[in-house]
């Protein structure tokens, strides 16, 4: 089957195009014929820890057509339409674990749901007891917006009932999460946002701060929190791995610090993590209360270009590969 492949060092991550064996689902693993499947950042960065190691079959969520059971399956049957977290989506055929996979309704294109299984299960971990622990009328911050994960939390958060702020370096972009239920908008990409937000929340600071940038605005997000504010941190695109923090603010005000990443999570955490999700979030994706943004959608043969604009930073939520 044809595949696509990233080749990584500690200075380049390069795509290499091969030809290599159908996979034989193990037991609890469903084998997929791949519709689509998404680029996700993490993935492509330089150095083996985020995206697995120096030598990777791409894509770690898709949708496609459920084409072979390993032993020991039996909520899916071959035929059915699914989507979610799986390995190796960048290919014809690619595997998935069964718990990690959803049935696809018809209201999704192919597209949107190869959008949902990294972005929105890292919104929700975000978001969602027992970290993030948003409720209505608390308001929800999002440094990066215009990201898969930052669209998807944008989101996520309005379903909630929370007032959302973002912020982005693009007026255009903040034009378009508006449509996606963003309440206001901050337009930079430095740290210098907690001012406007005391301003919008009435001097209270917000309830949930997500840092999609890196350390270069970790300052800032904890001084735009209220008391018993939370930050989770999940992107550092700026560079930046360190940060200052405030130790006198942090417990006087009794914040909490949190991070979510897969990389070193295990079968278990992830399979509850994927249990939440269906119970809290698939049922919206499911009647349309939320709608996967797709900013653009690149051939099999284009994954490249497709690196190379998700790369630029230009999208407002997820680059789709079709297959």
């Amino acid at each position: 089957m044809k595949s696509c492949w990233i080749v990584s060092n500690e200075k380049s991550a390069h795509l290499e195009y091969r030809d290599v064996p159908i996979p034989e689902p193990k037991a609890g693993e469903v084998l997929i014929k791949t519709y689509a499947s998404s680029l996700n950042r993490g993935e492509l960065m330089v150095g083996g820890v985020v995206h697995g190691g120096p030598l990777k079959l791409g894509g770690n969520d898709g949708a496609g057509v459920v084409h072979k059971l390993g032993p020991g399956v039996t909520e899916f049957k071959v035929g059915d339409n699914v989507y979610g977290r799986i390995s190796g989506g960048w290919a014809e055929y690619s595997i998935a674990r069964a718990e990690q996979l959803m049935l696809k309704s018809d209201r999704m294109t192919w597209e949107q749901a190869a959008s949902v299984g990294v972005a929105y299960l890292t919104a929700y971990e975000l978001i969602y007891p027992p970290y993030g622990k948003l409720k209505k009328g608390e308001t929800l911050l999002v440094a990066g917006a215009s990201s898969g994960v930052g669209v998807a939390a944008v989101q996520m958060g309005k379903a909630l009932g929370a007032k959302v702020i973002g912020t982005s370096g693009s007026a255009d972009k903040l034009g378009k999460l508006a449509t996606v239920g963003m309440d206001h908008g901050i337009a930079t990409r430095k740290g210098d946002f907690a001012a406007k937000c005391k301003e919008l929340t009435g001097g209270k600071g917000v309830d949930l701060a997500i840092n999609l940038v890196g350390g270069s605005v970790f300052a800032e997000l904890m001084r735009s929190l209220a008391r018993k504010g939370r930050i989770g941190i999940v992107g550092y695109v700026d560079g930046v791995l360190k940060a200052e923090i405030d130790l006198n603010a942090l417990h006087a005000n009794r914040f909490e610090v949190y991070g979510v990443s897969n990389s070193k999570a295990t079968a278990e955490e992830k399979a509850e993590a994927m249990r939440g999700f269906k119970r809290d979030v698939e049922p919206l994706l499911r009647d349309g209360r939320i709608v996967p943004l797709v900013d653009k959608v690149f051939a099999f043969d284009q994954i490249p270009q497709a690196k190379e604009y998700v790369e630029s930073n230009a999208m407002v939520g997820k680059v789709v590969v079709k297959l």
